[in-house]
């Protein structure tokens, strides 16, 4: 089963660094039958998206948290310089167990529990906003529970954010990619 997990760049470090990634609370997004009963129509590559769009949304909520759940990295703390990650949203695409997966329509039509922590053979694709968004989604992480909350400027502001499109990276490309940044 395909599913999306909200991160960070940090989180990104972790998981090149540590071969593993565990979603903050279990928490990622996913096609399920919850999802698909909630559009009137929408092919599984277009639900899937949808989904995938969730996760990316979810990643700003991370962002604006202020905290990089897996962002430690003992070279650089003790270096003494923490560096502070590029704002950027970032969605880890991974095929796990139908087992390891459960649907959390309390929380939201395509929210899913994840048990335990993705590895690098579980994931078929990493999506990251390119360097151009970071300003609009700084701005976005930092409006999105107002937008949550009804506020009309707020989602605007979001908008501008979720405009850019998340570019695809392969895992194998995840090393090179984050020694670049």
């Amino acid at each position: 089963m395909r599913v999306y997990v909200p991160a960070t760049i940090g989180m990104l470090r972790h998981l090149v660094d540590e071969g593993h990634l565990t979603p903050v609370r279990g928490t990622a997004f996913s096609l399920t039958p919850a999802l698909r009963e909630a559009y009137v129509s929408g092919s599984t590559e277009e639900l899937e998206y949808a989904a995938l769009l969730d996760a990316a949304r979810a990643s700003l909520r991370l962002l604006g948290a202020g905290d990089e759940p897996g962002s430690e990295s003992e070279g650089r703390e003790s270096e003494g310089a923490a560096e502070k990650e590029p704002p950027r949203r970032v969605v880890v695409a991974a095929d796990l167990e139908e087992s390891d997966v459960t649907p959390r329509p309390d929380l939201d039509s395509a929210v899913v529990r994840v048990a335990g922590s993705i590895t690098m053979d579980d994931i078929a694709a990493v999506h990251v906003d390119a360097a151009e968004a970071e300003q609009a989604v700084l701005a976005a992480a930092e409006a999105i529970d107002r937008a949550d909350l009804g506020d009309l400027d707020a989602e605007f502001v979001l908008g501008d954010a979720e405009d850019h499109e998340l570019a695809w990276y392969a895992p194998q490309e995840l090393p090179f990619f984050l020694e670049l940044m």
